[in-house]
């Protein structure tokens, strides 16, 4: 670049990102009103300070666009989904199965806000567990905003290797590394510290310490399985290291359940994440549903995605079609780059989570409207109510990533990450997972902050001598944190929990957690690379 850092610049560019968490954190306005205005704010430093082109702008906004759209689609059908079910009264079934299966009503909130969140974060991702299980969670008493934020905080662990390793595979790339299984075995490390963590939190956000004593054998079940599973599965094979020990934790939990400590019913008085019926009243199931009945679209969801994804030849044939569009290069008047792309990109429209979801509400619809459990022709209701309640989230996705595009193609990110090195030297590894949490918060994405920052990181690993996999373990593993206040993960939850213009809240109970584990990331890895 032409222009020398300066502690200035580097505010500039910090402008979009600090003005962001200001309108929605402190301010309390909806991501509907503040990614706007921030958009406004980075198309103007990007344009006066960074020198941004006309051209760069609506280069960078096509791009945007482009992955908006991949986004919103998986929105899209993600709400299609939950319709479908609501409107079958499937999720009266599933919650009667849950209280059911764990009495304890800590555990049922663990069982849907951890295990069932980290399941569909090991198949899906995009958004998906957050979507899915916030209304499950309401179901079962819990306040809607509570809803939202136990999955935000429940299902981060999986953002590494959650969506058969995307995420992973994305870091990677970024490198030239021969074996990466230093990396994967720090990354697993430190996400097993995040899984316990966000089990000890939630038992903390419903009873104090009152329920992290009664719930710490569940806790240190559901960690075991899943943080250590996953520290042995990525040994293996990176892309189940989510899935497998996630499917296993379910039916851990479900035994843990039936010991004598937790089998009978037991709740915290007065929780301030509940929301007691004044009646008493439970769950009711007057449809006759079963339990797969109502869990129909997400088996065949499962075992659709698994299917094409993970049997080479299906997943060749159905792979087979992509498209992305082309973009020319770019360079600012302070001389950032932006190499042409011939690809940007590209979807692979039958492999894409969006196809596997709309399929699977599809086909959950046919099922139920054969067995009576929906009205016939309800499908124009259901697709209604779908894109309704999709547009305000749709909105705001475009402008956070149009905030993501711009911020890059400007160099803007460039100077945040520059001057967050410069200043802290060879300190730099204990602020390393907070760049992969700044990167997801961005971008709404580990594998998004992984494309952005994994080289960085990667680069930087050797120009201060220390061991690359330290540095790129905790970039992923602070990438995986920064999923659980992504904003456009925080607006999914929010439009399924019908709370959509709180996302600030959300965002305030949240905080504190991602800035407390993501410290002892650093300190960890600050440790280390003193004695490594």
């Amino acid at each position: 670049m032409n222009m020398e850092f300066s502690f200035q610049l580097w505010l500039v560019s910090a402008l979009p990102i600090l003005l962001l968490l200001l309108f929605m954190v402190g301010l309390k306005w909806s991501a509907l009103k503040a990614a706007p205005v921030s958009l406004l704010v980075t198309l103007l430093t990007a344009t006066f300070v960074f020198k941004a082109t006309p051209e760069l702008i609506l280069i960078e906004a096509g791009k945007s666009i482009w992955s908006s759209l991949s986004i919103i689609s998986v929105v899209i059908t993600a709400i299609l989904l939950y319709e479908t079910s609501k409107e079958a009264k499937a999720f009266d079934t599933l919650n009667k199965a849950f209280s059911a299966s764990a009495p304890n009503e800590l555990l049922r909130i663990l069982l849907i806000g951890v295990v069932f969140s980290s399941f569909l974060q090991g198949v899906t991702g995009f958004g998906v567990p957050i979507l899915v299980t916030a209304p499950l969670l309401i179901g079962i008493g819990v306040s809607p905003m509570w809803a939202v934020v136990v999955p935000l905080i429940g299902h981060c662990w999986a953002g590494t290797f959650g969506t058969l390793a995307l995420a992973w595979h994305a870091l990677i790339l970024q490198t030239d590394l021969v074996s990466t299984v230093w990396v994967a075995l720090y990354a697993s490390v430190l996400l097993s510290i995040l899984n316990l963590s966000a089990g000890i939190t939630i038992s903390w956000f419903y009873g104090g310490i009152k329920a992290i004593r009664k719930g710490l054998l569940a806790i240190l079940a559901i960690s075991i399985t899943q943080g250590f599973g996953q520290i042995l599965v990525t040994q293996i094979n990176p892309d189940l290291g989510v899935f497998v020990p996630s499917a296993a934790s379910a039916g851990v939990l479900i035994l843990v359940s039936r010991i004598k400590m937790y089998r009978d019913e037991w709740s915290i008085e007065n929780s301030r994440i509940m929301v007691y019926s004044p009646t008493g009243e439970g769950v009711k199931n007057s449809n006759g549903m079963s339990f797969f009945q109502a869990f129909f679209p997400y088996v065949a969801m499962t075992l659709i995605t698994l299917s094409v994804l993970m049997i080479s030849p299906i997943n060749s044939f159905f792979g087979s079609l992509s498209y992305g569009p082309s973009f020319p290069g770019t360079v600012t008047g302070i001389g950032v780059h932006i190499d042409p792309v011939d690809l940007y990109a590209p979807i692979k429209p039958f492999t894409h989570a969006s196809f596997f979801l709309a399929l699977s509400a599809l086909m959950g619809y046919v099922f139920y409207q054969k067995r009576s459990f929906v009205r016939t022709g309800s499908i124009s209701l259901i697709i209604s109510r779908a894109l309704r309640k999709a547009l305000p989230s749709s909105i705001a996705i475009l402008s956070l990533m149009g905030i993501s595009r711009i911020m890059t193609g400007s160099g803007q990110t460039e100077i945040l990450s520059y001057g967050v090195a410069s200043l802290f030297g060879n300190l730099y590894a204990g602020i390393s997972p907070f760049v992969g949490l700044v990167g997801a918060f961005i971008t709404s994405s580990n594998m998004s902050s992984n494309i952005l920052f994994g080289g960085f990181q990667y680069s930087l690993s050797g120009i201060l001598n220390v061991e690359s996999f330290l540095l790129l373990g905790a970039q992923t593993a602070g990438g995986s944190i920064g999923t659980s206040i992504a904003p456009s993960n925080v607006v999914l939850g929010a439009t399924t929990a019908g709370i959509l213009g709180k996302e600030g809240d959300i965002l305030r109970k949240i905080i504190p957690f991602t800035i407390a584990v993501t410290s002892m990331f650093g300190i960890t890895t600050l440790v280390l690379t003193l004695y490594l």
